[in-house]
């Protein structure tokens, strides 16, 4: 025979099932039939054998699901795994934390990508688009090399609903969050504001420099910001000088991500989110005065550097203070507490002391804010 069972398989299986059996069935041998068809006398028998017992029926392709699985996850724990995904929207390592947290579940990453999988949510990871160099966050490995810093307008009906937008209006809370995010562990210091400008921009970060030297702290760090006039806009005049009167001194660099580009300040953005979705959705109703909004952030800070397990890139699920130890900055657990500032209180007294002093001595000067 010209044709081997198997290129006859490959075109079609169950007709060359078919033929394999009708080969036998006319010379009556099992040996003979293998040989003819080039293929084992153990296969011959097996076609042969549920052709005899069954008909063309056992000529179809059977299942192969064992007949048991005493390891599948109960149907019940994957109905939960499929609310706390509609819930909360969080992929596998964090539904893996959260649902220890929340329902004492011990379920492992790798358990739940294929439960996600079974239920049809599926993710693709989009290809990054290609741009010219610029500063990534992983491409720094020493701390506080590069610092992340944005703004964040807290006051988005959008994400809030109206509820909560109307109460920050009515209460008088705080508008904007200024955040300065070490890029290599996430660490975060906060502050908040009702105006936006460069004054309470120079103050956040002067302030937060300080704060970094105080701790013994060394080497520039650059200062990643957008265009925002907030951070000195984009006139190269005007940006030389605010660098050499209030960064230069401090051991800073400000510089700019290109144009439209906010991928390169893609962690302190992420983080924005969280503190929509962990900190403000939950807790603003529950603020009642200015006073209450930085009990609640300064809360907030300390979860967030010290308690909260992060999952980007290179974090392992740690918390930022906790993979800040172990890239080996051995600081003290007050260094991740940087105080709740309302910045339109002091930045004028900080603009004046400033320009009184020619930028020398500025943290004794700060001391009472600190508590250093």
């Amino acid at each position: 025979m010209d044709v081997s069972y198997k290129e006859a398989y490959a075109m079609n299986p169950k007709q060359a099932r078919m033929k394999l059996v009708e080969t036998y069935l006319t010379c009556g041998s099992i040996a003979e039939t293998a040989r003819r068809w080039h293929t084992s006398r153990n296969l011959v028998r097996k076609w042969v054998r549920r052709f005899e017992e069954e008909g063309l029926a056992g000529l179809q392709d059977r299942s192969r699901r064992p007949h048991s699985s005493p390891s599948q996850t109960p149907p019940e724990v994957e109905a939960k795994v499929r609310e706390a995904r509609e819930r909360t929207g969080y992929g596998r390592k964090r539904l893996s934390w959260y649902l220890w947290q929340e329902e004492g579940l011990v379920l492992s990453p790798h358990t739940i990508r294929h439960i996600l999988r079974r239920c049809g949510y599926t993710y693709r990871r989009k290809r990054r688009k290609a741009f010219y160099p610029a500063h990534w966050a992983w491409e720094e490995e020493r701390p506080f090399a590069l610092v992340q810093v944005d703004v964040k307008d807290i006051l988005d009906k959008g994400t809030l609903g109206t509820k909560l937008w109307d109460h920050i209006r009515k209460k008088g809370l705080p508008r904007y969050q200024w955040t300065f995010l070490e890029g290599r562990t996430r660490l975060r210091f906060l502050a908040w504001s009702h105006e936006l400008n460069l004054t309470n921009g120079i103050c956040f970060l002067s302030l937060a420099m300080l704060w970094l030297r105080a701790f013994g702290i060394e080497g520039e760090v650059a200062l990643q910001t957008d265009w925002g006039e907030e951070f000195g806009g984009s006139n190269p005049k005007k940006l030389e000088r605010l660098q050499k009167k209030y960064f230069e001194p401090l051991g800073a660099r400000l510089v700019k991500f290109p144009l439209g580009k906010k991928e390169y300040n893609g962690r302190v953005e992420r983080s924005h989110r969280t503190d929509d979705e962990e900190f403000y959705i939950p807790f603003l109703a529950k603020m009642q005065s200015e006073e209450g909004f930085l009990r609640k952030g300064a809360g907030w800070v300390y979860y967030y550097n010290l308690k909260r397990p992060h999952y980007g890139e290179g974090m392992e699920g740690k918390p930022p203070f906790s993979k800040l130890r172990e890239l080996g900055c051995d600081l003290p657990e007050e260094f991740a507490l940087f105080p709740p500032l309302v910045l339109d209180r002091i930045s004028a007294d900080w603009a004046l002391a400033w320009a009184l002093r020619g930028g020398n001595d500025l943290l004794a000067h700060y001391t009472h804010v600190f508590d250093l």
